[in-house]
C-alpha cells in the first residue's frame, strides 16, 4: 500500500477530478442544459404559455430543471452528514465513494433515453440521481486529501486535481461537440449526437475512476456490529460536530466559505443564462465556457504556487477580491454595450483565473485546519453541506433580485457576499487550529 505523501498516491487521488469533472462541464453546464432547453421549448412539448407538464403540474422548463437540481442538493445536504458518520465509524469511505460514483455515472448514461415529451421523467429523475451521485462522491473524495498528502503538499495536490479536471473535461467536451455537429454513423442528427455524449460522460467518469480506486487505501476491516451502523454513524457525526465548533479557525473559515460559495457557485451556474440574456449566440457561450476551463488550469497552478509563498489566507483574499471585480464588470454589461462579445470573453477569462484557484485553495485550506483525526469524512461533510446551503441561498437571492430589479442588479449583489467573506476571512491569520 502506498504511503501518505507518495506522489503516485497523490496523482491517483487527483485523477478522480479528471474522471468526474466531465459531469460538471458537459452535463451541468454545456451540453445537457442546451439539449434540455431545445427539446422542452418545441411546439409539441410546451403549451401556448411555454409551460410543460410534470406530475400533474405546469412548470416553466427552466424552473422545473432548477427545482430538480435544488432537490438533489437538498438530498445530498441531508444524507452526507449521516453517511459520512457511518463511513468514519465503519472505515468505509472508499465503498461510499464507489457507490455514489456508480449511481452518478449510470444515471448520466440513462439520459440517453430522454428524447421527447413522453420521456421527460427520464430527464428529471436521472438528472436528480446523477447530481446526487456526483456531489455525494465529492464528499468522500475530498475526505481523502488529508490522508494522501501532508499539509505542505495539500495546496499543490488540490490544485493538481482541479487542473486535471479542467483538462479532462475540455477534451471530452470537444469530442462531444464533434459528435453533435458532424455526421454520426452516416447521418446528421444533432439530437442523437447529444444523446451519445451523455453515454460518453458516464463511461469516462466510471472508467477513469478505476485508476483512483486502484491506489487509494483499502477500507478498514473491523468486527463492528453492522446493525449499529446507522446509530453509530449519527453519534459519530454529533461527536465531530461538537469537536468542530470548538475550533475557532474552523468556525471562522466555514462562515467565510459559506459567504464566498454563495457568490462563486451562483456565478458558475448562472453565467450561461446571463450570457443568453445579453444576446450572445450559443457558439460564443460555449467558446467562453472553454476559455474558462483553459484559463482555470493556469489559475489553479499559479495560485497554488502563490499560496506556497504568501500563505493560503492571503491568497484566498486575493481571489475573493478578483471575484468582486467580476461582479462589478458584470453589473455594467448590457445588450447595448459596444463589443459585448469581447467584454464577455474578458469576464470569462477572469472567472477562469480564479474559479479553480478559489475552489482548490478552499479545499486545501480546510484540510490544513482540520485537527489530527480519522473522522475526515464527517469533517468534510460539513464543508460540503456549507457549500450546498450557500448554493441554495445564492440562487434564491439571485432569482428574487432578478424578478424585482434586473439580472445586472443580481450580479452586483453577489459582490456583497464576497466583501463579507473577505472581512470574515481576515479574522484568520494562519492555517493553524486554535482550540
Amino acid at each position: 500500500m502506498l504511503q501518505k505523501g507518495d506522489k503516485k498516491l497523490i496523482n491517483a487521488w487527483a485523477f478522480y477530478d479528471w474522471a468526474n469533472s466531465v459531469y460538471s462541464l458537459v452535463i451541468s453546464t454545456a451540453v445537457f442544459p442546451i439539449y434540455y432547453a431545445g427539446l422542452t421549448a418545441s411546439e409539441n412539448f410546451a403549451n401556448a404559455e411555454g409551460k410543460i407538464s410534470f406530475l400533474g403540474m405546469l412548470f416553466k422548463p427552466t424552473s422545473l430543471y432548477n427545482y430538480a437540481l435544488a432537490f438533489s442538493f437538498l438530498v445530498v445536504a441531508i444524507l452526507s452528514p449521516m453517511l459520512s458518520g457511518i463511513a468514519d465509524y465503519a472505515g468505509s469511505k472508499k465503498t461510499f465513494l464507489k457507490r455514489f460514483c456508480l449511481l452518478g455515472s449510470i444515471s448520466v448514461m440513462c439520459l440517453f433515453f430522454f428524447t421527447g415529451k413522453e420521456t421527460l421523467w427520464v430527464a428529471i429523475v436521472f438528472s436528480v440521481l446523477a447530481s446526487i451521485g456526483f456531489w455525494g462522491s465529492i464528499v468522500f473524495y475530498n475526505a481523502y486529501l488529508p490522508e494522501v498528502a501532508h499539509p505542505e503538499q495539500q495546496d499543490n495536490a488540490s490544485a493538481k486535481g482541479f487542473m486535471l479536471g479542467y483538462s479532462g473535461s475540455i477534451l471530452l467536451l470537444i469530442l462531444c461537440l464533434v459528435l453533435i455537429e458532424t455526421e454520426v454513423f452516416g447521418f446528421y442528427d444533432k439530437q442523437f449526437g447529444s444523446q451519445l455524449s451523455f453515454v460518453l460522460v458516464g463511461l469516462w467518469w466510471l472508467g477513469f475512476a478505476q485508476i483512483t480506486y486502484a491506489k487509494l487505501p483499502k477500507d478498514l476491516k473491523n468486527d463492528l456490529p453492522k446493525d449499529n451502523y446507522f446509530k453509530k454513524g449519527i453519534l459519530e457525526f454529533k461527536k465531530v460536530a461538537k469537536e468542530l465548533f470548538g475550533y475557532r479557525s474552523l468556525k471562522i473559515f466555514l462562515i467565510s466559505f459559506f459567504l464566498l460559495s454563495i457568490g462563486v457557485q451562483t456565478i458558475i451556474l448562472m453565467a450561461g443564462i446571463f450570457g443568453t440574456i445579453l444576446g450572445l449566440p450559443t457558439l460564443n457561450l460555449i467558446g467562453t465556457i472553454l476559455l474558462v476551463q483553459f484559463v482555470g488550469i493556469l489559475g489553479a497552478f499559479l495560485f497554488s504556487r502563490l499560496s506556497n509563498k504568501i500563505g493560503n489566507i492571503k491568497t484566498l483574499k486575493i481571489t475573493i477580491a478578483i471575484w468582486g471585480l467580476v461582479c462589478v464588470i458584470g453589473f455594467n454589461l448590457t445588450k447595448e454595450t459596444p463589443n459585448i462579445d469581447l467584454y464577455f470573453y474578458v469576464l470569462g477569462g477572469l472567472i477562469g483565473l480564479v474559479m479553480g484557484a478559489i475552489q482548490s485553495l478552499a479545499r486545501s485550506t480546510y484540510s490544513k485546519l482540520l485537527p489530527k483525526t480519522e473522522d475526515t469524512a464527517s469533517y468534510f461533510s460539513f464543508f460540503d453541506v456549507t457549500e450546498k446551503v450557500a448554493l441554495v441561498v445564492g440562487m434564491v437571492t439571485f432569482g428574487l433580485l432578478n424578478a424585482i430589479f434586473t439580472i445586472q442588479s443580481s450580479v452586483l449583489s453577489l459582490a456583497v457576499f464576497f466583501l463579507a467573506a473577505f472581512i470574515v476571512l481576515s479574522f484568520i491569520n494562519k492555517t493553524k487550529n486554535v482550540r
